[in-house]
């Protein structure tokens, strides 16, 4: 009897342990929609996670299609209760998100227990993901638009200033001359744009309103005042360039970064994700020497559109995330929230402050050349209708394309952009 109960006392004891350690490691659904350079470097930052919390916290995830997509189907996932534990967001889809009612609040709690604090963020990042005074997400990046130029025919055309900058980054005028110097020396485009799409260009024409303090949204009315003239500004400027032949001309993305990167465009503005391209280029000896700088200030002050890639824990109907899970949901945003100079490399500027006042971060070129335009960075309005993928986007970059390349006035685009606004 005595040998029976013993049995029986170190059967319960082991199955008891075998139970305890089924549940020791927590696991972390995630969903992203990163490709490319980004998609590599988040499973190797996922993949670190890993194998730093073995037998506590693993991450399973999956990576699903950008932009409209990927919002549906985390919407009607959570209305089931089916989304994952923690995804990736854009900061600019936030207040629809919040609209909707599938993001859960970041918690004055929440943030403590990650170790992060608003102190962390750049003003304009932090107030992304905030809506009525309280945080939705928590930002990995920001991702702006930035001026890529080729050192060697720039300097070939003694358009370098002395620290190895285009010249006349500081006004309309200068640096107009500037391209106008490089169509003189021969360049085919002095710079590369992505012309024939609207939705790209929303982010240079947004910039330059910017630059003149301009607002697509002023309360609940759309180009407000003398926003309507500011946007005209923006658009007049750059079909002039595209008409004089500084710019190139109905150019779609892929083409866009084939001028620039065969030497045809002397410059091009795109976003920091290119960064790898072109660093990639360089080491296999396919790229002349290069450089990426903050957009020029066309107008009256540096201004320059951004977006954040963010990280939201979705608000799953009729699912409550327990104490544990949520510690682990927790845990891999604050560690890949600090481990984010890997990101960096993707070309973004980490949105937590101690990785980009680093010395690593701080010797990484060109971002830490353009990194200090967060200072200066403007986000789509707070508003369900913007955001990637949004209808603003679709309304407004309707009559980019036409207006950009010579094809109708601004001031008709403009009157056009405001009624279809309207619409909405």
């Amino acid at each position: 009897m005595q040998n029976w109960l013993r049995m029986t006392k170190a059967l319960v004891l082991a199955t008891g342990l075998m139970t305890s350690a089924a549940h020791a490691e927590e696991t972390v659904l995630w969903w992203d929609f990163l490709s490319g350079g980004d998609g590599v470097r988040m499973k190797q930052l996922i993949s670190d996670f890993n194998a730093a919390h073995q037998g506590k916290i693993k991450i399973d995830a999956t990576t699903l299609e950008w932009g409209t997509p990927f919002y549906s189907k985390v919407q009607t996932s959570a209305a089931v209760g089916e989304a994952p534990d923690i995804m990736t967001y854009h900061a600019s889809r936030i207040p629809l998100a919040v609209k909707q009612g599938i993001l859960q609040e970041i918690t004055a709690d929440d943030w403590t227990t990650m170790g992060l604090a608003q102190a962390d963020y750049a003003p304009a990042t932090w107030d992304a993901v905030t809506v009525d005074g309280k945080q939705y997400a928590v930002p990995l990046d920001t991702h702006p638009i930035v001026l890529y130029y080729n050192k060697d025919v720039l300097g070939k055309a003694g358009l370098l200033d002395e620290s190895g900058k285009p010249k006349g980054l500081d006004s309309r005028e200068n640096f107009t001359a500037t391209l106008k110097a490089l169509k003189d020396a021969g360049v085919k485009f002095p710079l590369g744009s992505v012309t024939a799409d609207g939705n790209f260009m929303f982010r240079t024409i947004y910039s330059l309103m910017g630059q003149q303090d301009g607002e697509l949204m002023t309360g609940d009315e759309f180009l407000a005042g003398d926003n309507a003239t500011k946007l005209e500004n923006a658009l007049s400027v750059l079909q002039e360039w595209t008409t004089e032949g500084l710019q190139s001309t109905y150019t779609d993305y892929p083409a866009t970064v084939a001028l620039f990167t065969s030497g045809e465009a002397a410059m091009m503005i795109n976003g920091v994700w290119e960064v790898p391209t072109m660093t990639d280029l360089q080491k296999e000896g396919k790229l002349f020497e290069w450089g990426a700088v903050e957009l020029p200030v066309i107008f009256d002050h540096p201004s320059t559109y951004a977006d954040s890639h963010a990280f939201a824990i979705p608000a799953n109907k009729g699912k409550e995330m327990t104490p544990e899970k949520r510690a682990a949901v927790l845990e891999v945003i604050g560690w890949i929230s600090k481990n984010s100079l890997l990101w960096a490399t993707a070309g973004h500027i980490p949105a937590y402050g101690p990785v980009t006042n680093s010395a690593e971060y701080k010797a990484m070129e060109p971002n830490a050349t353009y990194s200090s335009l967060t200072a200066n960075m403007i986000f789509d309005p707070k508003t369900p209708l913007a955001g990637i993928a949004g209808p603003i986007f679709d309304v407004m970059s309707t009559y980019f394309v036409p207006t950009l390349n010579g094809e109708m006035e601004p001031s008709e685009a403009v009157e056009e952009i405001k009624l279809g606004l309207e619409d909405l």
